[in-house]
Parts: structure tokens; C-alpha cells; sequence
């Protein structure tokens, strides 16, 4: 039987819970999606939170939070010129986007290998995404290239935490700008004891098909303090096609209760991959000194060719891919001369399946295929 890479973390309990909302009167937005939010409240320790039905919207009301609270008053002449540069801005979306051509306040930061719907939401709203490259040994924006970019003024920068791993504190507290954490894949990672998603101004969590809590889809979007929930209130009330309808809700609540279980899960799986890891000549990624990391994911840098790799993991009827398929740079839709280091992680970096779900004797041939690969 063929071993997939990704599996969604759906139990009984996740199963009765969702049976549970069908039976009632409703199943759109109500006291399932409330329950989560006060479940994640727990988790997370924020302020504020909003339930969505998307990323997307996450990303979005995030962006505009920010833009709203950077509006000049309105009465102003500045204002009227600054509503003009946004027209400007917008219609001429389809131009070059270099940073030496963002107008100040219209740049957002966001790493070569962020999900692809990232651009589209950016320029949705009129804003230009300022493209970072990666470090040769992480999947994370590197400090140095993050500096480049901020001399053109940048709106803020959405710190995706590719396959669960997270920065230097120091490098997001002393950026000088607004962040967005993304900790959909990061969920349960520590850095010197405090959890991501608790970094950022505002942060995101998706509940996607692979994302680290697997509810069918949505996203919370968060704030931890009370000055930067305001940002988020001041967006006003939703309408609630924009919120997380209570069947999500309730399959996530239980994934949410469930998470150390299934981190310890996690855990054990990844121990067993890395001892066959250390028998080839394939690489890991570098972690940040104090990182407890999630395994959201097994990865290894190849030094061979992918093709090669996936051949013969389909022979052994285990699943393989590459790892940055569907972001910017592995997507192709980044230049490759414009971030080397990512577009070429985008190539060489391969996913082995890893799940609470995954049973010994399958881990087991995924090991024996880490330790004998070409």
C-alpha cells in the first residue's frame, strides 16, 4: 500500500465533533466557531481573534489593518495625495516592482518561498510584494537581505515560517516594522520557550488540508496585546461569509486540545528519520540556536537529483515531493536570478511523509528509504 506524504490529522473525536455540529439547527458561525476561539485563547494567550474561512481573508484584513491605521486625516491635503498614490499605485500593478519603484508605505516584505496566494492578496490591495531571498542552509528570509529591503520603506513583512521552523527573536523584535506572523505550519514550535505565533504584531494560523491543524480550511487571526487587537477591531464587523462556519470550528477545537498528543507523535516519527538521515549524504536544514521544533515535516536538502530520489522512493510505494512546489520561487513565479538561494532550495529540498496518523511498520519503510537513498 502506497504511503502518501501528507495526511490530515482526523480522528473519532474529530469526526464526532463535526457529526455532532451537522445534527444542529445550524452549522454556519456560531457557538462551535466561539468555542474555538476561546480554546486557541488558551493556546496562544492573545487579545484578540477573528475565525475565518480563509488564509486568504487572514491576509487580507491583516493588510488592511495596517492600511487603515497608517491613513493620514482625511481633512488633509496629504490625504488626498496619498488616496491619488494608491490609485497610481494600483493601475500600475502590472509593471516592474522593484523596490526602487515602491512608492514609501506601499511595500510588504515576504520571502521567496511564501505561499503563492500571497502576491495576489498584495496586490489585491494595491501594495507591491518586495520579494526576500533565503539563507543556503534554511527555508527562512535571511537577516541580511530583510535589511536591504527596508530602506524602501516597506508597509510591514509576512514572516511565513516555512516547513515549522522559526527565526532569531532578535531579527523580528528589531525590524522596525509592522509583522505578520504566519505560524500555519509552525504550530507548536518553541523558540527559548515561547510559541510561535506570539512574535508577530498580527498572526496568522491556517487550518488547511496541510497546514499543522487540519480542519478542512479557515484561519485565525490574531493579536497578543491589546494595542495591536485595535488594529484588528478597527476593521469593524464582518459579514459572516467572511467567518469560520461552526463545522471547521469544531473539528479544529478538538485538533487544538489534541496538539501535544499529536506533537509527541510527531516527535517520535522524527527521531527514527533523522538516525537514517545521518546515514546519507543528503542534508538538514540549519535550525535557530533555542528551536524546539514541531516536524511539521521531514525534509532533506538533496545532493542528488530529485528526479532520481522520487524514482526510487516509487518503487518502494512511498510518496515524495518537493517540498516548495507551490510557492513563488518553486512555482517559477519569482525569477530564479532574483532569489538564488531560494529558487535553488525550491529544487533540491524533498518532503518524506510524516503524520500522527503514519503506523510503525510504514515509518519504518519510510526510514529504511531515507537510510538508502541515491
Amino acid at each position: 500500500m502506497k504511503i502518501e506524504v501528507y495526511s490530515p490529522t482526523i480522528r473519532r473525536k474529530e469526526m464526532d465533533a463535526v457529526l455532532t455540529t451537522m445534527v444542529e439547527d445550524r452549522v454556519g458561525p456560531g457557538e462551535h466557531t466561539q468555542f474555538l476561539i476561546h480554546t486557541a485563547k488558551e493556546i496562544f494567550g492573545y487579545d484578540y481573534c477573528l475565525a475565518l474561512r480563509s488564509p486568504v481573508f487572514a491576509l487580507q484584513l491583516a493588510l488592511e489593518a495596517f492600511l487603515l491605521k497608517n491613513l493620514p486625516d482625511p481633512k488633509s491635503v496629504v490625504a488626498e495625495d496619498t488616496r491619488q498614490e494608491a490609485r497610481d499605485v494600483y493601475t500600475g500593478m502590472s509593471g516592474d516592482t522593484g523596490d526602487e519603484k515602491i512608492p514609501k508605505g506601499k511595500g510588504v516584505i515576504i520571502s521567496a518561498l511564501s505561499p503563492l496566494y500571497y502576491e495576489r492578496v498584495i496586490r489585491g490591495l494595491g501594495l507591491f510584494p518586495m520579494y526576500c531571498d533565503t539563507a543556503n542552509d534554511s527555508p527562512l528570509m535571511a537577516g541580511d537581505k530583510i535589511n536591504a529591503l527596508l530602506a524602501a520603506k516597506p508597509l510591514c513583512i509576512v514572516f511565513h515560517h516555512a516547513l515549522g521552523y522559526l527565526p532569531e527573536a532578535e531579527m523580528l523584535s528589531e525590524l522596525g516594522i509592522p509583522v505578520i506572523e504566519d505560524c500555519s505550519q509552525s504550530a507548536g514550535t518553541l523558540l527559548r520557550e515561547k510559541k510561535a505565533g506570539s512574535f508577530g504584531t498580527l498572526s496568522i494560523l491556517g487550518l488547511e488540508e496541510r497546514d499543522m491543524i487540519t480542519a478542512g480550511g479557515g484561519a485565525l487571526l490574531f493579536a497578543t496585546n491589546r494595542r495591536d487587537a485595535a488594529d484588528l477591531r478597527s476593521l469593524g464587523e464582518l459579514p459572516p461569509e467572511y467567518l469560520l462556519p461552526d463545522l471547521n470550528a469544531a473539528m479544529a477545537a478538538v485538533q487544538l486540545r489534541e496538539a501535544e498528543k499529536n506533537l509527541a507523535r510527531r516527535r517520535e516519527l522524527a527521531q527514527i528519520y533523522i538516525q537514517s538521515g545521518m546515514q546519507t549524504r543528503h542534508k538538514r536544514f540549519r535550525e535557530t540556536e533555542g528551536l524546539e521544533y514541531n516536524n511539521y515535516a521531514f525534509s532533506l536538502i538533496l545532493t542528488s537529483g530529485a528526479k532520481d530520489v522520487k524514482a526510487y522512493a516509487k518503487k518502494k510505494e512511498i510518496a515524495v515531493e518537493e517540498a516548495f512546489d507551490a510557492t513563488l520561487a518553486g512555482s517559477g513565479a519569482i525569477p530564479s536570478a532574483q532569489c538564488p538561494c531560494a529558487s535553488s532550495l525550491a529544487l533540491r529540498t524533498m518532503l518524506f511523509p510524516l503524520y500522527p496518523r503514519l503506523g510503525a511498520q510504514a515509518a519504518d519503510r519510510v526510514a529504511k528509504l531515507i537510510m538508502t537513498l541515491p
